[in-house]
């Protein structure tokens, strides 16, 4: 154990600001003082502690409800950061062909030309400071400035996996093909994040990070791939058709964020509790998830299932050769029909198929099974990540799903009462202001929640695309990553809002100007496309010490020492 200290003056939480209800953003003079926070609360967490998730000047809390994030303000500020422990994490070393399509115009920026970039890269040890973007992308420290650079004017839309980037004071490794504006240098064929691995990132927050340079990379051949088992499921569902989309869900992964996974989850987690109360299962029993209706299963073995969510019809058809179907006047057999009412345990009798319709209001609909769905946990969940492709992949027609044993009673439970549901008229969502809204004048605070904004189509579960007349922003710059929530509502350059999702990335750059409470989520989540939103400011968590600035929100400013 190494013991590193500060200089003198006393290293301390310099402001902490309410992100929603349900978290905080620590401010930090820079990235010593980051790394010495996020260690303290890893090491001894706070009351209510959920995530924690460090990046260049900040750290973000996660608190478990409204009230621990209130207590965490104080506690954060009274944290003595000048002396702290930590132990030297793991020596990884990354073999890299520096051939990268950017290597030329940094040797350029740099004035060190390609042979210098290269040398100055392998030259020094990088230390993985905090993950974030995708899982097992960490933003990674020198030791010196010397390949300082800037990001591209024009990101790429596809980064290929495994290249060697550059982007201001950080290096990084792509793990997986995708969109991103860091400079280019160089490629590894190192696995960064294998989830069959112990620690699933190749170097995790604290690791260091040594890069060779080589002339061509060894490739080790991925392990086979397991089969499903698809053909060993004897009682559960037939996926017969998925309809637009169909997911397992749970109620999520919290506790990975700093290896750049998200939460997850199903997005309305009421609906996921109502389904699984109802039928006699622990409340995150992985259930189905499904968009604007069209799922059709079919029960292998007799099964009992519950639907919640957005009001839809529920169909249920009996074939013609089970037992009990009646003929007509011909002789004929005749299916027998019938209709199910939601948040109700009800019987699918081997062979029975269910159609979910169309929601009457809402967008999601959450189908449960007694024992919860029968799906691989991957880090703790069996939730799939839409963004990240950690989880179970969509389903597809033909799938089989077995039942599980996910159940904490013996009898299913009595009916529910579900909640109204909006329709395509407008539903209104309290934010609670920031971390980011003094990037906005008053004017801008106004028109976001004096304007119903329409939820376009490019709307997913990373997050919802809002349309109307775009905000401005009243100061020029680049906000520095941080970390972001569900719930957070980013303002990117052209001013039109996103309402990030259960599948957001977990940091970013764009200035959050509010956050959705935490009570509104759920139906948020259920705003179908189509539909509006229009936003109410709300007061966050009270602070602990009197800040008095000229502030559209003087109620709701950052705690300042």
């Amino acid at each position: 154990m190494e013991t590193v200290s500060s200089p003198a003056t006393a290293a301390r939480v310099l402001a902490v600001r309410p992100v929603g209800t349900t978290a905080v953003l620590a401010e930090l003079s820079g990235l010593h003082d980051v790394l010495a926070l996020q260690t303290l609360l890893l090491e001894s967490p706070l009351p209510g502690q959920v995530d924690v998730l460090a990046a260049a000047e900040t750290v973000m809390v996660k608190a478990d409800s409204p009230a621990a994030a209130r207590r965490m303000a104080a506690r954060l500020l009274a944290m003595d950061l000048t002396v702290q422990s930590h132990t030297e994490g793991a020596l990884v070393t990354i073999d890299t062909v520096y051939d990268g399509e950017d290597l030329a115009e940094v040797g350029r920026l740099t004035g060190l030309g390609a042979d210098g970039v290269v040398a100055a890269h392998t030259g020094q040890v990088w230390t993985v400071a905090f993950g974030g973007f995708a899982p097992g992308f960490g933003y990674m420290v020198g030791e010196n400035q010397a390949l300082e650079v800037p990001r591209r004017s024009s990101p790429r839309t596809a980064v290929p996996a495994g290249s060697v980037a550059l982007a201001g004071n950080y290096s990084a490794v792509y793990p997986r093909q995708s969109p991103g504006g860091w400079q280019l240098i160089g490629r590894t064929a190192a696995p960064m994040w294998d989830l069959s691995r112990e620690q699933p990132a190749l170097a995790a927050p604290g690791d260091r990070v040594q890069f060779r340079a080589v002339r061509e990379l060894v490739e080790i051949p991925a392990a086979p791939a397991e089969t499903s088992g698809h053909s060993a499921v004897k009682s559960g569902l037939r996926i017969l058709s998925p309809g637009l989309q169909s997911l397992i869900q749970d109620l999520g992964r919290p506790g990975h964020a700093g290896l750049g996974v998200s939460s997850a989850g199903a997005l309305d987690r009421a609906s996921v509790r109502r389904a699984n109360r109802v039928l006699g299962n622990g409340p995150s029993a992985a259930v189905i998830e499904s968009v604007a209706g069209g799922l059709r299963v079919q029960a292998m073995g007799d099964q009992v299932l519950a639907v919640t969510g957005a009001p839809s019809a529920l169909t249920v058809v009996t074939p013609s050769s089970a037992a009990g179907t009646h003929n007509d006047e011909d002789g004929a057999q005749q299916e027998e029909v019938r209709t199910v009412p939601m948040a109700t345990a009800f019987a699918l009798l081997d062979g029975e198929t269910l159609t979910v319709g169309a929601p009457e209001r809402g967008f999601r609909t959450y189908l449960a099974i007694r024992g919860g769905v029968e799906a691989e946990s991957v880090l703790g969940s069996r939730s799939t990540d839409t963004m990240s492709g950690i989880g179970p992949a969509p389903l597809a027609a033909g799938q089989l799903l077995g039942a599980g044993a996910a159940t904490n009673s013996n009898v299913v439970g009595n009916p529910e009462l579900q909640p109204d549901y909006p329709d395509a008229g407008v539903t209104v969502l309290d934010i609670v202001p920031g971390p980011r809204d003094d990037w906005f004048d008053a004017a801008a605070l106004e028109l976001l929640c004096s304007q119903d904004w329409a939820v376009t189509p490019r709307s997913n579960r990373v997050g919802m695309r809002l349309a109307g007349e775009p905000l401005r922003r009243s100061r020029d710059g680049e906000l520095p990553s941080e970390g972001t929530m569900a719930g957070a509502l980013q303002i990117p350059p052209e001013g039109q809002p996103v309402l990030f999702l259960a599948d957001h990335p977990i940091t970013g750059g764009y200035p959050v100007i509010g956050v959705v409470a935490d009570y509104h989520l759920d139906l948020a989540a259920q705003v179908p496309v189509g539909g509006s939103i229009r936003f109410r400011w709300t007061p966050g968590p009270p602070v602990p010490a009197d800040t008095s600035h000229d502030h559209p929100h003087d109620s709701l400013n950052e705690v300042s020492n």
